[in-house]
């Protein structure tokens, strides 16, 4: 029995989050075991892990010769980061204001700015090609040097220095776990960027257009979890690490990667609407996050401004 292509779209990617989280879960523990403070864990690592939906699908869609969906993918999901995820948590955290500290404002917001103004520009011309993605690489590579500098724990004594059997025996089960999720992650995007195509066909709309939407909100759905739960613990480093950190890693390495595999398309509706509604999200979140904090209504605007922009995309507003 042929499942429908919406029923198997939601299986597979359903799949896909659940290799995603166990993934991001070894590697989490990973990261804390060899000393990385939780704010490089928030902004590296688990911001990785749960983008790696966005990676792997990026790079099936490109060798599928499907690189629209790439384009999509990346600025639905950063739209998703900015303005659906940052919304849920202003609005969940308890004290009703989600606080930041000058970290964010010094170094990280500054490194979203230059993210978002490096996809504007490779973007622009409605292509992106393997130079450009070279160069989106590179431009990451520089932001984990500095996330590797300055967020270790000087202090703190990792499991590995400790020399602990069970630690050990904990470590190596974890790699473990790292090396199934990854082999899962691949299988279940290549089933979700084949049956997100099916769909597309369906509903007579672009994939691009099916990228930017149902699949940008379904491989953020990690984001969110873990954002809304960190706030509500009261965990607002972790939760904004974790939204900062996604969006530069989509914006340049997931971007440049799909470049790099084959190059990336980027079709005239993402270009003149998606990438400008994008890069002013990022900009507006620059702004109002000047006074270090968001409050509860300005997470209000942003989920508004999210269902606009979905609306728009998806031809019903």
């Amino acid at each position: 029995m042929a499942f429908p292509p919406l029923l198997l779209f939601a299986l597979a990617l359903a799949a896909l989050l659940v290799a995603a989280h166990y993934f991001s879960g070894a590697a989490e523990r990973l990261g804390l075991a060899f000393g990385m403070s939780p704010f490089v864990v928030g902004v590296f690592i688990v911001a990785i892990g749960t983008s790696l939906p966005e990676l792997v699908a990026s790079l099936i869609a490109v060798s599928n010769g499907t690189s629209e969906i790439v384009a999509g993918n990346v600025l639905g999901a950063n739209a998703a980061n900015l303005l659906l995820i940052l919304g849920a948590v202003s609005v969940v955290v308890p004290s009703g204001r989600l606080l930041l500290g000058e970290q964010y404002l010094f170094i990280d917001l500054h490194f979203l700015l230059g993210a978002t103004l490096a996809l504007g520009t490779a973007m622009a011309d409605g292509e992106v090609t393997r130079v450009e993605g070279v160069l989106l690489l590179l431009a990451y590579a520089v932001y984990v040097a500095y996330l590797l500098a300055e967020g270790r724990t000087g202090t703190a004594e990792s499991a590995v220095e400790k020399g602990l059997p069970d630690e050990s025996t904990r470590i190596w089960r974890d790699l473990l776990v790292l090396a199934a999720g990854g082999v899962a992650i691949y299988l279940a995007g290549d089933q979700t960027i084949s049956a997100l195509e099916r769909v597309a066909s369906d509903l007579a709309i672009s994939p691009a257009v099916a990228s930017v939407t149902i699949l940008a909100i379904g491989t953020t759905l990690p984001e969110l979890a873990v954002s809304v739960t960190a706030a509500r613990r009261g965990m607002a480093s972790l939760a904004v690490g974790n939204i900062l950190g996604s969006c530069v890693f989509n914006a340049l390495t997931v971007t440049g990667a799909g470049a790099v595999a084959g190059g990336i398309l980027v079709p005239p509706d993402l270009r003149n609407f998606a990438l400008p509604f994008v890069a002013a999200s990022s900009l507006l979140f620059y702004l109002l996050t000047q006074d270090k904090r968001v409050s509860r209504w300005e997470g209000l605007l942003f989920l508004v401004l999210f269902l606009l922009f979905m609306g728009k995309m998806a031809g019903v507003a």
